[in-house]
């Protein structure tokens, strides 16, 4: 009895082995579920249904940006995985959550929501994100990837979400009205004067953070301007997120 056990666990570990491996090359190739793909610069774009053509500034506009980084890479080139009718980006958030756009690897960017490539958003659950800047952050953390390593990226190495979160938002985030660090930290205080904080902070053009992602935007912010920080000591460094928002706040009351 047990040997024939023993024999049926093995066959279900290598069924299980080889069904994740098929999983992981599905994730790692997707011109395998996609009809085509399109090279626009350093960009390769999986698609079912003809591109905008809006599509091309957007990312050229999300690389200007990313261009603000201390990790940017010229030489670094993307994949970009739209949501037109693909089964890609269902199959990605059914193991990584819902999203509106997710950025993986060193090259990987899949967008899950509904893109309107035009006016420059993706919208979920009536949400819009900005989408330069979404692709903006989602190729902010392929960057990170392609600098730690795979042992020192989430979910792997496990570090504090407000590192992980906050980077991209910090590099994205650059419109007018989202790089002042004092106003920012005023914007967050009247969203928090209310009876109920919002799911997330609207800005200029209609779109919104979530405000969780905000605030941890406004820890980054005030690591790299006012602590003088580079994202590398960041990681590295243990404070806690409690006592880098302690110093926050206490350095604003300053101003």
């Amino acid at each position: 009895m047990k040997i024939i056990i023993l024999k049926w666990a093995l066959r279900i570990a290598a069924i299980a082995i080889l069904l994740l491996g098929i999983l992981v090359g599905v994730v790692l190739n997707p011109t395998l579920l996609y009809a085509n793909k399109t090279m626009i610069g350093k960009f390769t774009v999986y698609h079912n249904q003809p591109i905008d053509e809006h599509l091309k500034m957007r990312l050229n506009d999300a690389d200007e940006i990313l261009k603000s980084s201390e990790l940017y890479d010229s030489n670094l080139k993307f994949d970009i995985c739209l949501n037109d009718g693909s089964f890609y980006p269902s199959l990605l958030e059914i193991f990584l959550g819902n999203a509106f756009a997710l950025g993986f690897t060193s090259n990987k960017i899949a967008i899950c929501g509904e893109a309107n490539f035009k006016d420059n958003y993706v919208e979920v659950n009536n949400y819009k994100w900005n989408l330069t800047q979404l692709l903006a952050h989602e190729a902010t953390h392929c960057l990170v990837f392609h600098k730690v390593g795979f042992w020192n990226s989430n979910p792997v190495a496990h570090h504090p979400k407000w590192k992980w979160e906050g980077y991209p938002e910090y590099v994205a985030r650059r419109n007018a009205d989202q790089i002042d660090l004092v106003k920012n930290i005023e914007k967050l205080n009247r969203s928090m004067e209310k009876d109920k904080i919002e799911w997330g902070i609207s800005f200029a053009d209609s779109t919104i953070s979530p405000t969780e992602y905000f605030v941890n935007r406004l820890l980054i912010q005030y690591c790299i301007e006012i602590k003088n920080m580079t994202y590398e000591n960041i990681l590295n460094d243990t404070t806690s997120e409690q006592a880098i928002q302690n110093q926050m706040f206490d350095w604003f009351t300053k101003q």
